[in-house]
C-alpha cells in the first residue's frame, strides 16, 4: 500500500466510523484543541470529557485562563492527575497573553517552546485547528505504526522513535491533514487498541505486517520493566472545634506542586509519636488520635503508602494560621482550591463521618 493509499483508506474509514462529536471538535480553535490535547496526555477520552467541559465553562478562552488564580485551575483539575499539566497550561496561557497579545501562535517551533508542549502536541494543535501539514506521534499513532510496519523495540527508545517519526511524516498527507490526524488517532483509540485489537474492522488490515504475522499483541514492544519502589508517609487529619481540617499548600514544583495537602508527620505512625511531633513542629496539642488503615496511591514511578491519622486539636496557636500556606479547610462547604487525589478521598471520608455523626 502506498503512502497515498494509506491515508486515503484511513480517511474513508474515518468518514463513517470516526469520532465526530467530541466536545473539543466544536469550534476547533487552537485554544480548545490545546487544552484537550494536554488533558488527553496519559488520560482516556471518557475520563477527560467532563473535566474538559467544566474547564471550558470556567475558562472559555486564553485570557480567562491567564487571569485565573492557579488554585482555581488546580481545583478544576483535581482527580485528573499529572498536575504539572495544569500548572503548565496556566503558565503558557499567561505567556500567550503577555507575549503574543492573547493569540495562540501558529508557528511550530514557537508552539514547541511553550511550557508543557512537545513536538507531537504542537503538531496536533496546529494540524487540527489550522490544517497545517505536521505529523503527530502520540501513543495511538505509535501503536498503529509499530503494528503496521512490525517495528520492534520500545517506542520510547530514541532510535525506535526516530523510525516512527520518519513513517509518520511520510504518511501524513499535505492536504486534509486535520482529518487525517483525527483519523489515525481515532483508529488507535477505537480499533487498534492496546488489548483485543479489532483487526477485522481495520482499514489497514490487508497490509499490516503484525496482522499478517499473527503478532499484533506483540506490538508495540513493552517498556523494560523496573521494580517500582514503595514510599511511606503519615498524613494528619487534624480537626479543630468546627470540624475543619488543617491543610498546607505544597511548593510550586515537585509532587503535587501547588496543591493543598494534609500535613505529613515526619515520625512513626503511632499515637505517642504523632502527638509529640504535632506539639513540637506545629505547636498544637492533640487528642482522640486514631491511626487508620493505610491506603496506596500510585504515581508513574513509585507507590506511596499513606497512613491516615485522625486527631482533634485541643488548642490552637495563632502561629499556625499566620503562615500563608496553611488553612483550616471546611469539608462541609469546600471552596475552590486544588487538592491532591488521595487527600480529597480522605477529606470526603472525613466529611461522611461528620455527616453520620450528626444524623
Amino acid at each position: 500500500m502506498s503512502n497515498t493509499d494509506f491515508s486515503a483508506s484511513l480517511l474513508r474509514w474515518h468518514d463513517i466510523h470516526g469520532r465526530h462529536d467530541l466536545p473539543w471538535q466544536t469550534d476547533m480553535s487552537a485554544y480548545r484543541v490545546w487544552v484537550s490535547e494536554i488533558m488527553l496526555q496519559q488520560t482516556q477520552v471518557a475520563t477527560v470529557i467532563p473535566y474538559y467541559q467544566r474547564f471550558m465553562q470556567h475558562f472559555p478562552d486564553i485570557t480567562s485562563l491567564a487571569n485565573a488564580d492557579l488554585d482555581k485551575v488546580l481545583h478544576l483539575w483535581t482527580g485528573l492527575g499529572y498536575y504539572a499539566r495544569a500548572r503548565n497550561l496556566h503558565k503558557t496561557a499567561i505567556t500567550i497573553s503577555t507575549d503574543f497579545a492573547g493569540i495562540f501562535p501558529k508557528d511550530l517551533d514557537t508552539v514547541m517552546s511553550l511550557a508543557g508542549i512537545g513536538r507531537s502536541t504542537a503538531a496536533a494543535i496546529l494540524a487540527l485547528s489550522d490544517n497545517q501539514h505536521h505529523a503527530i506521534l502520540d501513543g495511538n499513532v505509535k501503536r498503529v505504526l509499530t503494528r503496521y510496519f512490525a517495528i520492534d523495540g520500545w517506542p520510547g527508545k530514541k532510535t525506535v522513535e526516530q523510525i516512527l517519526w520518519q513513517h509518520a511524516e511520510a504518511l501524513t498527507p499535505a492536504t486534509n491533514t486535520a482529518q487525517y490526524t483525527q483519523a489515525i488517532m481515532d483508529l488507535g483509540a477505537t480499533v487498534c487498541t492496546r488489548t483485543k485489537a479489532r483487526c477485522p474492522e481495520c482499514p489497514l488490515q490487508k497490509n499490516c505486517l503484525a496482522f499478517a504475522n499473527n503478532s499484533v499483541a506483540n506490538y508495540p514492544t513493552s517498556k523494560p520493566k523496573k521494580t517500582i519502589p514503595v514510599k511511606t508517609t503519615t498524613m494528619l487529619l487534624l480537626r479543630n472545634n468546627d470540624n475543619h481540617v488543617l491543610l498546607q499548600q505544597r511548593p510550586p514544583s515537585g509532587i503535587w506542586g501547588g496543591l493543598w495537602c494534609l500535613l505529613e508527620a515526619q515520625c512513626d505512625a503511632t499515637q505517642q509519636a504523632v502527638s509529640a511531633w504535632s506539639l513540637k513542629e506545629l505547636k498544637l496539642s492533640i487528642d482522640n488520635i486514631n491511626i487508620a488503615t493505610p491506603l496506596r496511591h500510585t504515581f508513574s514511578h513509585f507507590h506511596l503508602d499513606i497512613t491516615p491519622v485522625y486527631a482533634s486539636v485541643i488548642s490552637e496557636t495563632p502561629a499556625i494560621m499566620e503562615q500563608a500556606d496553611t488553612v483550616w479547610y471546611n469539608t462541609s462547604e469546600p471552596d475552590a482550591r486544588g487538592l491532591a487525589a488521595p487527600v480529597k478521598k480522605l477529606l470526603d471520608t472525613h466529611n461522611d463521618a461528620i455527616a453520620g455523626a450528626t444524623t
